[in-house]
């Protein structure tokens, strides 16, 4: 995958980080792919953890909760609530780190039509940059780019 395919955006003093991909697959199938708890293991978080899904009720107000683990066995675990559900274009969710209970941060997902294909943004705000920092230094965009990678391989997508 080219470095121009994703995008991952940190501004100084900004309490906003910004990842965009594009997909060379409709945004109907691209929301059905990110949406549904039996694909999330096959593309969400770096290669090297497995995922499980543990909770993902895609509706508002539903819930989600991912378990990742390293080849160690160590634990790291994600949860949210879904603000907004709007198939195939947008959803809007809380993202936190069980590690770092502290930071709550607002994602919002857009899929919007790309020629023939999907333009993938997630606009992340944090509560200061601070906190923003610390999630970027823990490989925040390492674990975003290779979640690219695997869902663009699994939905087919040619790289450009």
């Amino acid at each position: 995958m080219s470095a121009a395919e994703t995008i991952f955006r940190v501004e100084p003093d900004q309490l906003v980080t910004v990842l965009t991909h594009h997909f060379d697959a409709p945004p109907e199938l691209v929301f059905e792919t990110y949406s549904d708890p039996q694909m999330i293991p096959k593309w969400w978080g770096p290669g090297d953890l497995s995922t499980v899904v543990v909770a993902m009720e895609v509706r508002m107000g539903g819930v989600w909760r991912f378990v990742q683990h390293d080849a160690a066995g160590t634990e790291f675990a994600f949860h949210g609530v879904y603000h907004e559900v709007s198939p195939p274009s947008r959803l809007v969710q809380t993202f936190e780190y069980e590690g770092d209970p502290t930071q709550v941060i607002l994602e919002t997902i857009t899929f919007g039509v790309d020629g023939d294909g999907t333009k993938l943004t997630t606009s992340s705000v944090f509560s200061s940059v601070a906190d923003r920092d610390t999630m970027v230094a823990a490989g925040m965009e390492r674990g975003a780019r290779q979640s690219m990678d695997r869902l663009a391989s699994l939905l087919g997508s040619p790289r450009r």
